[in-house]
């Protein structure tokens, strides 16, 4: 199948052939026709299968113009760099026709969000919790939304936006159609679909899960960071130049201790991102990433759903992710568009049952691959690494009376009285034969 053959509108089908697409993806080609009968749709693909314009070519096939301001899509996706991301997509779809996108997150000023949706949008994607809050401050209205994306639900819903959600929904009319898109379907992601969608389709391009077969899997055993960090600079050492390479951490310390590690060899070559990176420097290294100006890039698992690369050769996974599933959005970042990617991950003794859980989710066992023999690797732990010492509970016994100290002397006989509520009347009584009147 070829785009030609979908019911594109011709605006659309010119942007798409300037962009040279050709062919549509399974995910794109499976769920165009049923998101264009106006059905509630649930599309489950992997990460790189193209899930943004799946949803887009319909909603954008079926938008009309009006000259009412108020948004008629809303996509609503867990962070800003996808934000960015989308809005961009958005824009590349419609050079053709005239529709006004813009996006909206947190992090950033809100006056400025304020008057760009009081201009007039008709598609507006954005985070949970900024549109909630330009929602409750009237300034955007969602009256007149009549199509509801939420991508990556999963997401969404581990990063604890159920509340938001749930909130914008309040926001939205009833007659509305809803696509929600995921690389993978838990069963708090069922239940909270099951609640919001109405009759959905479910159109699954690939089994979640499973794993990409462009993909080249390797695994490499190593003890502690320092014996990675050698192994790593050996990988680094040994790539071409015209290689991208992405390395997941699964924090921001951990990324920033590796960035510090490395950087010497490679100062003009790497670059990191994570959440505490500003918004600006976070979007410009993305942004050299992309154009090749920096080659390597640290990033953590938050950061990755919003990173949107081309030609990532080579994902390297310094440490495995705490949630299994993001093994699979790591390496998705690689091997797209009809390309062979190379996977490697470094795995300690404690990963063993993360690995085990990895490759049930894949169904598909890997093999480790031989260290090379010029990495030395060391015994020597970081701090962080060190195991920690557990002090077992004592029961503290009373010492025995007649072992004790001077602190557990006899008291005095003055000390010995008990103290004996005094009776007035009583008193008057004994030393004057009857009750001393007042007068």
């Amino acid at each position: 199948m070829t785009f030609e053959e979908l019911n594109l509108k011709k605006p659309i089908r010119n942007a798409l052939i300037d962009l040279g697409y050709q062919t549509p993806t399974t995910i794109q080609a499976a769920s165009f026709n049923v998101m264009m009968s106006g059905r509630d749709t649930i599309g489950i693909a992997q990460t790189g299968t193209g899930k943004t314009l799946a949803y887009l070519l319909p909603c954008l096939c079926m938008w009309k113009f009006s000259k009412d301001p108020h948004p008629q899509i809303l996509i609503i996706v867990p962070t800003r760099e996808l934000v960015a991301q989308v809005v961009s997509e958005v824009e590349k779809l419609t050079p053709y026709m005239n529709v006004a996108v813009g996006g909206v997150y947190g992090g950033t000023n809100m006056n400025t969000q304020v008057a760009m949706v009081l201009q007039g949008l008709d598609v507006l994607v954005g985070t949970p919790g900024r549109i909630i809050d330009l929602a409750a401050s009237g300034s955007l209205q969602l009256k007149d939304i009549k199509k509801v994306v939420i991508d990556e639900v999963d997401e969404t819903l581990s990063l604890g936006f159920r509340p938001q959600l749930l909130r914008i929904f309040e926001f939205l009319p009833a007659k509305r159609q809803t696509m929600v898109f995921s690389a993978t379907l838990s069963e708090e992601v069922a239940d909270f679909l099951d609640a919001q969608l109405l009759n959905p389709a479910r159109i699954e391009a690939a089994r979640a899960g499973a794993p990409l077969d462009k993909i080249d899997q390797q695994l490499f055993e190593v003890p502690n960071f320092l014996s990675k960090v050698a192994l790593l600079k050996h990988l680094l050492q040994n790539s071409t130049d015209t290689d991208k390479i992405l390395i997941f951490v699964s924090s921001r310390a951990l990324a920033d201790l590796l960035h510090d590690t490395i950087t010497e060899e490679y100062p003009t070559e790497l670059g990191i991102i994570h959440s505490n990176k500003a918004q600006n420097f976070r979007f410009q290294t993305v942004q050299q990433f992309q154009n090749g100006e920096i080659k390597i890039l640290i990033a953590t698992d938050l950061i990755a759903r919003g990173i949107d690369v081309t030609d990532v050769t080579q994902v390297i996974n310094f440490d495995l992710p705490e949630n299994t599933e993001n093994y699979i959005h790591r390496i998705g970042r690689t091997g797209r568009a009809d390309k062979n990617g190379l996977a490697v991950t470094f795995v300690s003794e404690k990963d063993a049952d993360t690995m085990a859980a990895i490759e049930a989710l894949m169904q598909k066992k890997l093999d480790y691959s031989a260290v090379p023999e010029d990495v030395l690797f060391t015994e020597e732990m970081l701090e962080f690494e060190k195991p920690k010492l557990a002090i077992p509970g004592k029961l503290i016994k009373l010492p025995k009376r007649d072992s004790v100290g001077a602190s557990f002397h006899e008291k005095k006989a003055k000390n010995k009285k008990v103290n004996v509520r005094y009776n007035h009347k009583k008193a008057m009584q004994e030393k004057y034969g009857k009750p001393k009147k007042k007068r």
